[in-house]
Order: C-alpha cells, then structure tokens, then sequence
C-alpha cells in the first residue's frame, strides 16, 4: 500500500445528455438544442479526474460494476486509455451498465440528472465476496453513493480498518449511521448535501456562509477525522479540520457552460494533490485551491468526463 496510490470505488455510467434553451413544464414538449452521450458517473468521473489531476507516478484504480452490454466493453477500454488500472471493474452476467439522462439547462448551465442504476447495484442482499471492493495497493480510497449504501458502508469501515485515508462524497444525498463518520477521514459535499445530512429539508430554503459554517464542526464532532468541506459553486469552499484550521477559499471566476461534473473535478483535484503531498495538515488552501481551479475548468466546458481537465492545463 501506498499513499501515492488512489482507488476509487464507485458507479459506472454511460451519459445520455440533452441540451435546451429551458427545462420543459409538465406536459409540455420542448426541442432540444442537442443530444450526446458520453460516459460518466460519479467514481469513475472522480476516477479520471485524479488520473488527469494527479503527478504521473500516482496510480489510479477504478472498482465498480458495468454490463455485459457494449456499453461495459467500451467502458473498461476509456479508463485504461486514460491510464487507471481497471482491473477491479467485474462485468455482470444479465445486467445493463448503468446510464443517466443529463438535462442541461444552457441558459444557467444548471442540470437535472436521472439514474438507471444497472449493474452499479448489483450485489447480493447481504455481505459477502461481492461486497469487498478495497484494493490492498490504494492507499486512498474515494466513495460516493451510487452504489448501494450498506456496500459503501461496508468498505469504508475496511478501508479504514486498514489504515487508508478515506475521501467521502455523500452524493447523492442519503443520511447515514452516525457511526459511520468514525469511517471518513476526509468528508466532501456542496451545501444541499451538507444541509441533507445534517438532517435539512430537501425544501428548506439555501444556506448562507454563516448558517453552514456550524455544520463543519457539527460533522467533526460525529468524527470525521481529518476535515470537513462544503462546496458553495461561485461563492467558494468552507472548510475546517480536526486539527483546528478553517476558512474559506475563493472561487475560481470562469463562465459558467455546465456544471455536470464539477464537484466530481473537484474532489479529484483534491484526492490527487494529497496523494501528491502525502498529508493535507497545513496545506489545506493549497490543495482546496488547485481543486476549485480544476472545477472551474470543468464548468467552462460541456459534457461531463470530457470535460475535466489535466493537470497541465490547471497549472497553465
């Protein structure tokens, strides 16, 4: 194991993604500016964002589950191109790869998503085998929740167990067993998240800085272990950790074209930087820095994976 090393563990989607020049109202037929797919989901959007990201001797694993569709094959065939290892996707007798319908809103650049989850919840009901998806090498391990949760559960508290630095992203948004926080080293959200969590109505009216500043040290004391950080989009990221640091880093000003992967660029600037670094302690605007730079990239171009950066073009 090494820390140089990251394992993203997660869902694997293919992006069916449709432009228009405003949402439709119920009942009412609109016709799209344009339609594309790509490929995307939350891991392994985070997976290539800490390939593209990450200095090149940082090694990169991709585990999760696709189709035997022709969906998987291609699938499997992007993330080696892109130099992660994906030995740790299995492809799933009799299940489709998972897609999502991307709406996006050209006038905001805001998106609307709906998931098919497919193989990416493709597990047996109750633990075993199929359930244990830590790479022994990775010394960081990513999670998010487009895999069942009692599997992100499972392998958070594993990865933990054996001394990993675990990034969690709870997107989308579920609560989760307050002993679960015991499992995080690193908690990364945006404030619907954070204030979902944190046990907010979905329709509870948005947060201001002052508001969400408390849920930081609210989230330290369930016992995330490192630090807590909530995205804001054009008002930057709040952050504070369990060493005593917290503040906020601007955003990166950029026009705004689709925000469909920024939060995934962005965590994996992050994941990318502390493998690079070996340890976030004192170096946190450094690092939330370079991730917010990666994101306004991101925002600035269509499409989801192709639109994250690499590093060269962040550093430029």
């Amino acid at each position: 194991m090494t820390s140089s090393s990251i394992a993203v563990i997660g869902s694997l989607n293919v992006d069916f993604i449709t432009r228009t020049s405003r949402i439709p109202e119920a009942g009412e037929t609109l016709t799209a500016t344009s339609f594309e797919t790509g490929l995307g989901g939350k891991g392994a959007n985070q997976a290539v964002a800490c390939a593209r990201l990450a200095i090149p001797d940082t090694k990169v694993f991709m585990v999760g589950k696709v189709g035997t569709d022709s969906f998987g094959t291609d699938y499997i065939a992007a993330l080696e191109k892109e130099g992660i290892d994906a030995s740790g996707v299995r492809t799933v007798e009799g299940q489709k790869t998972g897609i999502a319908n991307i709406i996006v809103e050209e006038a905001s650049g805001e998106n609307r998503i709906l998931l098919a989850t497919g193989a990416n919840h493709a597990f047996g009901r109750s633990r075993g085998t199929d359930w244990d998806l830590v790479p022994d090498e990775a010394g960081i391990c990513v999670f998010q929740l487009e895999i069942p949760l009692q599997v992100v559960l499972h392998n958070m508290n594993r990865a933990r167990a054996q001394g990993k630095h675990v990034i969690f992203n709870p997107a989308p948004a579920i609560a989760i067993p307050d002993a679960a926080y015991r499992d995080i080293d690193t908690l990364i959200m945006n404030e619907t998240e954070a204030r979902l969590l944190a046990g907010a109505s979905r329709n509870d009216n948005a947060s201001t800085q002052a508001e969400l500043t408390p849920l930081l040290r609210q989230f330290l004391l369930k016992g995330v272990t490192d630090a807590v950080i909530i995205t804001l989009g054009g008002e930057g990221v709040l952050f504070a950790t369990q060493s005593g640091e917290q503040g906020h880093v601007d955003a990166v000003r950029t026009q705004v074209v689709d925000t469909t992967a920024a939060g995934d660029t962005f965590l994996g600037g992050y994941a990318a930087k502390l493998a690079e670094l070996g340890s976030a302690k004192g170096k946190y605007h450094e690092m939330l820095a370079f991730a917010s730079m990666a994101a306004s990239k991101t925002v600035a171009r269509k499409g989801a994976m192709v639109a994250i950066p690499t590093r060269d073009e962040v550093l430029a």
